[in-house]
């Protein structure tokens, strides 16, 4: 489960703010999305503004807007050797959406890549994994654990197990929960983001009772309902979850992120994308 706050200022990997005079930045592009000479969609172009989140062009727009919150960088490939405890309460924090040894998430990730390579870097400290789950203790971990960790995040097999872990646990039964509640990428990116934030089950501040709240408040399109107004009711929810929780009151991926999109009516998530997360920060911006 995902609690890591950004850290304002960082700028990770070919990410460039520009300032004004008074010293404001307001604007990071990642090159690979720009291109000025292009003028006019090209018809393939087209064909992907009403993609799913799980198209690949929407799932990297998805990993972006999540580091920009979580790292302050769009270069969310930069993020698999992060680790830091930060002090919410659970442990160590590391890796693209935050892993963390006070939760299943962080165990489940080596043990299952160990099973896959067997003998790598991190597997001496399964079982100070398993003795810190559940958690905000690193006892057996510390120093020895974070260089660990770093070195297995340089490995491409470490990188793809994130992704894996990522996918399985967070991003595909949200998108998939998405598409049945009738929503449009949007909905989608906004039901991975408090999946990865707040964790699966059922309690109040959970993604299903997150999403339980909405549904008492609004109506989902797959029953009729308006979209605009299902996912208002949803943010409304996931602020309101985030607020019971001082790691996580800052609520800029909510206010000026992902509801700035929907006061745009941009459901599909279509760029130009140009947000904040938090004061401070660059403008980010996905052309």
């Amino acid at each position: 489960m995902l609690t890591l706050r950004a850290k304002a200022g960082v700028l990770v990997g070919g990410v460039a703010a520009t300032a004004l005079a008074a010293g404001v930045a307001i604007a990071v592009v990642n090159p690979a999305q720009a291109n000025p000479a292009k003028t006019s969609a090209s018809p393939s172009e087209s064909s992907q503004a009403a993609a799913d989140l799980d198209s690949p062009a929407k799932k990297d727009i998805a990993m972006q807007l999540v580091s920009t919150a979580e790292n302050s960088s769009l270069d969310w490939r930069a993020q698999y050797g992060y680790i830091e405890d930060i002090d919410d309460g659970r442990g160590f924090t590391g890796g693209i959406i935050g892993f963390t040894s006070g939760t299943y998430d962080m165990l489940e990730l080596v043990e299952r890549y160990t099973d896959e390579h067997p003998g790598n870097g991190l597997e001496p400290f399964l079982p100070a994994l398993r003795a810190v789950n559940g958690s905000d203790s690193t006892e057996g971990l510390g120093d020895a654990y974070i260089r660990a960790w770093k070195a297995e995040a340089a490995k491409p097999q470490f990188q793809a197990a994130q992704d894996s872990e990522r996918d399985r646990v967070y991003f595909d039964p949200a998108v998939a929960q998405a598409k049945e509640d009738g929503l449009r990428a949007l909905g989608q990116f906004a039901y991975y983001d408090a999946m990865v934030m707040h964790g699966p089950g059922d309690d109040p501040v959970s993604f299903g009772g997150i999403r339980a709240t909405a549904l008492r408040n609004a109506t989902p399109p797959s029953q009729g309902g308006d979209e605009t107004a299902y996912l208002d009711a949803f943010l409304d929810a996931r602020k309101a979850a985030m607020l019971t929780e001082e790691a996580h009151s800052e609520t800029g991926r909510v206010d000026t992120q992902q509801r700035k999109f929907l006061r745009e009516g941009n459901l599909d998530l279509d760029p130009p994308l140009r947000w904040t997360v938090y004061e401070g920060d660059p403008v980010w911006e996905i052309l």
